[in-house]
């Protein structure tokens, strides 16, 4: 996350770097391995090339649905290869909450900064939607039937907009109706979750959809890249959607992240 720590700090960093290093080892197993608490599905698109993904009619407050291609692509588009910009240089990822049942708010997140055992990565955020019910984003009812409070939606880039990134967050009144919307989303959001197609690319080399139910939030990553970014990802992908996790998991507590090159 690589923000400055919120509230009071750990009486011992090095225990609090193990505790955060073990949790996020621990959402990292739950998220690949599938399952009621984390999932993952391949965006869909036509062989032999994707074609356009379908852009939103309505406003930014509502969401469009629109039905799932078929198959992953097989034709990556050619592009040149990223190029850091000052616009790719993030803020810290997230403000802190007061409340860790307040209404999801997009502006409790901002660019988002990650850096951990060696691993860094940074997006830029370039949009965000706060719904004060979770009816836009609830294609096929599946969150309306396990009791959704509200959600949120974000937009990310990275990498010279060779990658782009959307999250969807949702607030749920108990862990048990989290995790029961995440069995019922499991290789299935993409078509039960209205997502801002508009906000990935139009085709892609690599295209997945995360979903993972943490304490009360469930957290649904999608990520697209062409194919200057394709090789970066996978891990930028599961980076994000832990770190997510992990923010949730924690109780929307901002917390110090060791920083290593």
């Amino acid at each position: 996350m690589g923000a400055p720590p919120y509230g009071s700090p750990p009486p011992s960093r090095g225990n609090n770097n193990a505790v955060l290093i073990g949790v996020i080892a621990v959402l990292s197993v739950l998220l690949i391995g599938g399952g009621g608490y984390g999932a993952y599905a391949y965006l869909s698109a036509p062989d032999p090339a994707p074609p356009p993904i379908a852009q939103p009619t309505t406003s930014p407050s509502a969401p469009p649905t629109s039905a799932p291609p078929s198959s992953p692509p097989s034709s990556p588009p050619s592009s040149s290869p990223p190029s850091a910009t000052p616009s790719d240089t993030p803020e810290p990822s997230s403000t802190p909450s007061s409340n860790a049942d307040a209404p999801l708010e997009e502006s409790e997140f901002g660019d988002w900064n990650f850096s951990l055992k060696g691993e860094k990565y940074a997006a830029r955020k370039v949009g965000g939607w706060t719904y004060d019910s979770c009816d836009p984003v609830d294609a096929e009812g599946v969150m309306a039937d396990n009791n959704c409070a509200n959600a949120i939606q974000l937009a990310y880039t990275a990498y010279g907009g060779n990658l782009k990134a959307v999250q969807i967050i949702l607030a749920f009144p108990s862990s048990s109706d989290t995790k029961n919307a995440a069995k019922a989303l499991k290789n299935t959001a993409d078509k039960n979750v209205a997502w801002r197609r508009s906000s990935a690319h139009r085709s892609y080399s690599y295209g997945k959809i995360y979903t993972g139910a943490y304490v009360k939030h469930l957290v649904i990553t999608i990520v697209t890249a062409n194919s200057s970014a394709k090789s970066k990802a996978a891990k930028f992908h599961t980076a994000l959607q832990t770190d997510r996790g992990v923010y949730f998991f924690m109780g929307r507590r901002q917390t110090e992240r060791p920083m290593t090159s």
